[in-house]
C-alpha cells in the first residue's frame, strides 16, 4: 500500500500551509484543519482499498507460438463488485520484446474490458506466465496498492512453422517449387510403376509395355512415380559451430527451419523422416512416415539449442550406425571448418558403408560480400589475409569429401531450405537409394 500522486501532492500542500503560518501568510490553524481534512478524507480511502477485491483476469494466448513472430495477447478484465481504476501488467518473459504495457484501464462495475498487447518470442523453449500484476487505485485516488493475480501459463516456442502451413495448400511437387527448388522432371521418370496408358510423344523406348501395346492395337506406356517408403536421416549439428548468427536467429536455428522444410517435402512423397541431433545436445527421433510426424518432430526440436562445445563428428556416426539400420538418405547439416576434416571424412565415411550421405555446409553471409574498406595499413591487410586463407581451406574441405564421394552443399542460411529439398528431390529421381 502506498501513497498516490494525488495524496503526495495533498501532503506537500499542507507542509506549505504549514510554512506559511510560520511566516504570518495564512492564519496559525489553516495547516491543521487541512491535515485534519485529509486525514478524514485519506483513512477511509485507505480501508476501501484494502476492502477491493482483485478484478478477474483472463489472457487469449495460443498455448504454442512460433519464434521471431510478433504475436497479438488479449487480456480480459473485470470488476468484481464496482468499477475499479487500476494499471496492469502482464508477468510476460522478460527478455522478450513487448509493446502495448503497461496499460491503465477504468473497469465498469459488472462489464468486461479487453486489453491488447504485442510480444515477439526472441527463442525457443518452453517459457511460463507468472500471472499478471495489476496496481489498484482507491476511490478518491489517494492511494494505490500492487497486487498479483494467479495466471499462470506455459507456452511452448517452437520453430516458425508458417511457412509449412503454406506449403499444406499446394501438392508435394508444387511445394518443392515454392521453397526454391530447381526441379527438372521428365516424362515418366520414377522407379515405382503406377499405372500404364497411351504412349505420348516424348516417352522413352523403355516405357513402352510391348505386349500390352500388342493387345490393344496401339502403343502403350508405363508410368511411373517416385519410390515411397525410403527414409531420410537429417543429422544436425548442435555444437559451437551453429553458434553464428546471420541477421536475428542464430545458424541452428535457420538449420532447424529447413530440416523441417525438408522433412515435410519428404513427409508429402510418403517417405519417413528421422532426425538425430549431435554435438552438444543429443536427441534422436526415429523415422516415421505421415504428415502427423511434423507435429512430432516438432515436440521433439522446439527446446533444442546449439551449446559451445565442440562437435565430435566420430561419435555422431557411431550412434546414427547404431539406431539406424536400413539404408537411408543422411542429410548432415554443419559447417565444415578445415580443423575439423579429419574426423569429418572418418565419420562421412563409416556412414556411407549403408547409407547415402550429403554434408549441407552453413556459409557465413559475410564471406558473400567482398571487404568494404580498402587495405590501408597492416590491420586491414591482415584481415584480408586471413578471410582469403579461411575461404580457401574451407574450400580444400569440401573438394576432399567430394573426392571421397560425398556430395557437399555449400550454401548460405538463405539457400539452406531449396538446396536441401532440390538434393532431396533429385536422389529420389535419379533412384540413387
Amino acid at each position: 500500500m502506498r501513497p498516490a500522486p494525488a495524496l503526495v501532492v495533498a501532503l506537500v500542500a499542507c507542509a506549505l500551509l504549514g510554512v506559511l503560518a510560520l511566516i504570518g501568510f495564512v492564519p496559525p490553524g489553516a495547516p491543521l484543519a487541512a491535515a485534519g481534512l485529509l486525514l478524514l478524507l485519506a483513512v477511509p480511502d485507505l480501508f476501501a482499498l484494502r476492502r477491493q477485491p482483485s478484478p478477474q483476469i483472463e489472457r487469449e494466448l495460443p498455448h504454442v507460438v512460433p519464434v521471431g513472430v510478433e504475436r497479438a495477447v488479449t487480456l480480459r478484465l473485470r470488476a468484481a463488485e464496482r468499477a475499479q481504476a487500476l494499471q496492469v501488467h502482464d508477468g510476460h518473459p522478460g527478455d522478450w520484446p513487448v509493446f502495448g504495457l503497461p496499460r491503465a484501464a477504468v473497469l465498469p462495475a459488472g462489464r468486461e474490458v479487453e486489453l491488447t498487447y504485442r510480444l515477439t518470442p526472441t527463442e525457443r523453449g518452453a517459457f511460463a506466465f507468472e500471472g499478471c500484476d495489476v496496481r489498484l487505485l482507491s476511490p478518491l485516488r489517494l492511494w494505490r496498492q500492487q497486487r498479483r493475480v494467479a495466471l499462470d501459463q506455459l507456452v511452448r516456442v517452437y520453430p516458425n512453422f508458417a511457412p509449412l502451413a503454406k506449403l499444406a495448400l499446394v501438392g508435394a511437387e508444387r511445394a518443392s517449387r515454392v521453397v526454391g527448388a530447381h526441379l527438372k522432371r521428365r516424362r515418366g521418370e520414377g522407379t515405382e510403376f503406377q499405372q500404364l496408358r497411351e504412349y505420348r510423344s516424348g516417352d522413352a523406348l523403355r516405357q513402352i509395355d510391348w505386349k500390352a501395346s500388342q493387345r490393344a492395337r496401339k502403343l502403350i506406356s508405363r508410368e511411373y512415380q517416385l519410390e515411397r517408403n525410403q527414409q531420410v536421416l537429417l543429422v544436425v549439428d548442435t555444437g559451437r559451430r551453429m553458434l553464428a548468427r546471420d541477421g536475428n536467429l542464430a545458424h541452428f536455428d535457420h538449420c532447424l527451419n529447413a530440416a523441417l522444410m525438408v522433412a515435410y517435402i519428404a513427409l508429402r512423397q510418403g517417405d519417413g523422416v528421422g532426425l538425430l541431433a549431435a554435438g552438444g545436445q543429443t536427441r534422436y527421433f526415429a523415422p516415421r512416415r505421415g504428415l502427423a510426424t511434423i507435429d512430432a518432430l516438432l515436440n521433439s526440436v522446439f527446446d533444442l539449442h546449439a551449446t559451445p562445445l565442440a562437435t565430435d563428428y566420430l561419435d555422431a556416426a557411431k550412434q546414427l550406425a547404431l539406431r539406424q539400420q536400413r539404408r537411408s538418405l543422411v542429410l548432415f547439416i554443419t559447417n565444415v571448418r578445415d580443423e575439423d576434416i579429419e574426423d569429418l571424412l572418418s565419420a562421412v565415411r563409416q556412414l556411407q558403408k549403408r547409407h547415402l550421405v550429403c554434408v549441407a555446409s552453413l556459409r557465413e553471409q559475410a564471406l558473400e560480400r567482398p571487404p568494404e574498406q580498402p587495405v590501408a595499413d597492416l590491420a586491414d591487410a591482415i584481415g584480408v589475409g586471413a578471410l582469403a586463407q579461411y575461404i580457401e581451406q574451407r574450400t580444400h574441405a569440401h573438394e576432399a569429401l567430394r573426392a571421397q564421394g560425398t556430395d557437399v552443399l555449400d550454401v548460405t542460411c538463405a539457400e539452406l531450405p531449396a538446396a536441401l529439398v532440390q538434393h532431396y528431390v533429385a536422389v529420389k529421381r535419379a533412384a540413387r537409394l
